[in-house]
């Protein structure tokens, strides 16, 4: 995994769930055009289209569907387990 597939993955998930680029966008608190670029590049790198675009309508295609059923459990590990080590670092030391 490259290390901008991570960040590209997490860009994929938020339009995904969100259903849009723009609201999306807004979740993450970047760009609408770069969060674009971040879901094609991740597409590019591994020759697959995951998304669906119309102007007014967007899909998961089958690889995308696959790839966020693994992807939004694994992010939520991530973060909750992030939540974890910030909570114990305000944890006084022995």
């Amino acid at each position: 995994m490259s290390r901008d597939d991570l960040a590209d993955l997490v860009a994929f998930a938020a339009v995904a769930e969100m259903g849009s680029f723009t609201k999306a966008a807004s979740r993450l608190g970047v760009s609408q055009s770069a969060l674009t670029r971040a879901v094609q590049q991740l597409e590019g790198r591994h020759r697959i289209l995951l998304l669906e675009r119309t102007t007014r309508r967007l899909s998961l295609t089958p690889a995308g569907e696959a790839l966020l059923d693994v992807v939004r459990p694994a992010l939520q590990t991530i973060q909750n387990q992030l939540a974890l080590l910030e909570s114990q670092r305000e944890l006084p030391s022995p």
